[in-house]
């Protein structure tokens, strides 16, 4: 199988996640400035959770340049990873109708959580279908941001339930980290096709 189906189907999914969530998004009835303010913890974890799609569909672009073939395996590690992309909506809106209440703001980190071992997976499914000398490999490397995120989910959730604003520090800084373009494929690749 091609590489280009699964990127396709991957895009489609995610513009689907970022619509759904789009839409969820409740337009005030009353015209004054003032209408907004009840819904500014909605808007920030939309926009967090929107910024988290672009990041994961960023990285999957990116992550796929490297990439020759796919097989079965391949196929199920990234629907796994799209099954909890697809829950950021439901998420992304229960902790910002709470005001990022204790129990939302913990969900939300699993969900972030779930995603992240799942793309981890999917990076791991990838390098041992190209082999331990692929361009892959070599530059994925030992993905210290990616064993970060993970330690700072996994501290996060539970101190949702004592610090949920501490909590949802830790997921902007997590998606912070992230948002720093990542050339280690790039690097790879424009190496291999300039030898």
């Amino acid at each position: 199988m091609t590489k280009g189906r699964l990127e396709a189907f991957s895009d489609a999914v995610i513009a689907i996640i970022l619509t759904i969530m789009v839409l969820e998004l409740k337009v005030p009835h009353n015209p004054n400035w003032d209408a907004l303010r009840p819904l500014f913890p909605v808007l920030l974890s939309y926009v967090l959770s929107f910024v988290y799609l672009g990041i994961y569909w960023n990285n999957h672009h990116h992550l796929f340049q490297a990439v020759k073939h796919v097989r079965g395996g391949v196929l199920w590690a990234n629907l796994h990873l799209l099954f909890w992309l697809s829950l950021v909506p439901f998420v992304s809106g229960w902790m910002g109708e709470n005001h990022f209440d204790k129990a939302p703001t913990a969900l939300y980190g699993v969900v972030l959580l779930g995603a992240a071992i799942s793309y981890t997976i999917m990076v791991q499914v990838l390098i041992r279908s190209h082999g331990p000398e692929s361009a892959l490999a070599k530059a994925i490397g030992r993905d210290a941001k990616g064993w970060i995120s993970l330690l700072c989910y996994v501290s996060a959730i539970p101190l949702a339930f004592v610090m949920p604003v501490l909590s949802g520090l830790i997921y902007v800084a997590v998606a912070i980290i992230w948002l720093v373009p990542d050339r280690r494929i790039e690097r790879v690749i424009d190496h291999k096709d300039s030898a």
